[in-house]
């Protein structure tokens, strides 16, 4: 049972390293949460492969790093949807 998880860890390092993915990416694509995924990269990789979880931690940390951009970024896209072209401009409607 315990290689089972072991596996895992491994598993979702290589596809965080290989697609700079981040924990909640990752966590979708394989089905399970965004702590889970957390865990098993920072806490079970290191003492399973040390190697593999320095390039881990690499990409979360230039993932930390971006974090603020994401987010400015989808906030800008939110109200760009929502903003609707207006037909009439301000002086027309007065």
């Amino acid at each position: 049972m315990t290689d089972l998880y072991t596996d895992r860890c491994v598993r979702l390092g290589q596809y965080m390293t290989e697609h700079n993915a981040t924990v909640r990416e990752t966590a979708a694509v394989f089905g399970i949460s965004k702590s889970t995924v957390h865990k098993d990269v920072t806490d079970k990789l290191r003492y399973r492969m040390p190697a593999l979880y320095r390039e881990v931690s690499a990409v979360l940390r230039k993932n930390k790093e971006e974090r603020h951009l994401r987010g400015g970024e989808a906030t800008r896209r939110k109200y760009e949807s929502k903003r609707q072209p207006s037909s009439e401009s301000v002086d027309d409607r007065r």
